[in-house]
């Protein structure tokens, strides 16, 4: 018997948060464990009970719904929902599965929880003790990431674009700075403000000009210059 997925609804819209949780004892996949009418109480049990699946609205009072899922160190698949178009962007920087427009009709709920169904699928799929990945946000769908895969990062303003072996870049909306937290310390440098580097892929430095095994040419900004150190003393 497959294990149900555990889920909570957060709206301070009474209404909103019935029809979501009417939708959601509708799916045989899901388990609704508690709902909540305000974000400060579905915070504090978020920080304290694992959860599967996250249903929250945007525009709350007191503390909105990204800011809380922002602030969770730990975050469940995500499907935000909202009244307003205008608050897609914030949903989708956090990496949110999908986000739901209100009026919500059952069709559309359905599609946004087969994709979260599809990532908690992924996610937990071929968990080898030496196998690195992180997902992203790309077209629409989560997109999984082999860490040794990536043959640099490029910051585009808002979005980051990783360049993998073998296949077109990835292109997702996130900052540098983010992506850094997904990767081993270890095993990747920032170079620029526009760039990360696997340090195992470069192969020369000449001038504050970084080669990588692939033949592509990066630019080492004076900010970062202690990279071009540490690579030669240490031999990374």
């Amino acid at each position: 018997m497959n294990t149900l997925l555990k889920c909570i609804a957060i709206d301070d819209e009474p209404l909103a948060l019935e029809l979501i949780s009417s939708y959601i004892k509708q799916v045989p996949e899901l388990q609704l464990i508690q709902t909540f009418d305000d974000a400060i109480s579905g915070g504090e049990f978020l920080r304290n009970n694992p959860v599967d699946i996250l249903f929250i609205d945007i525009n709350m009072p007191d503390i909105t719904g990204v800011e809380l899922v922002r602030s969770l160190k730990n975050k469940p698949a995500t499907i935000f929902t909202t009244a307003y178009k205008k608050f897609a962007f914030d949903g989708f920087e956090l990496e949110a599965v999908d986000y739901l427009l209100k009026p919500i009709s059952p069709e559309r709920f359905r599609r946004a929880v087969q994709k979260a169904l599809e990532f908690h699928s992924l996610k937990n799929s071929d968990k080898k003790e030496n196998e690195q990945h992180f997902f992203v946000r790309s077209e629409y769908r989560m997109v999984k990431i082999d860490v040794e895969a990536i043959e640099y990062i490029e910051g585009l303003e808002d979005y980051i674009r990783i360049h993998l072996t073998g296949t077109k870049p990835v292109m997702t909306l996130m900052t540098l700075k983010s992506v850094v937290e997904k990767l081993p310390p270890d095993q990747f440098r920032r170079i620029h403000r526009s760039y990360i580097v696997p340090v195992k892929k470069v192969r020369s430095i000449l001038n504050r000009k970084l080669t990588l095994h692939n033949g592509t040419e990066l630019p080492i900004s004076d900010s970062y210059a202690s990279f071009v150190n540490e690579w030669q003393q240490k031999g990374l």
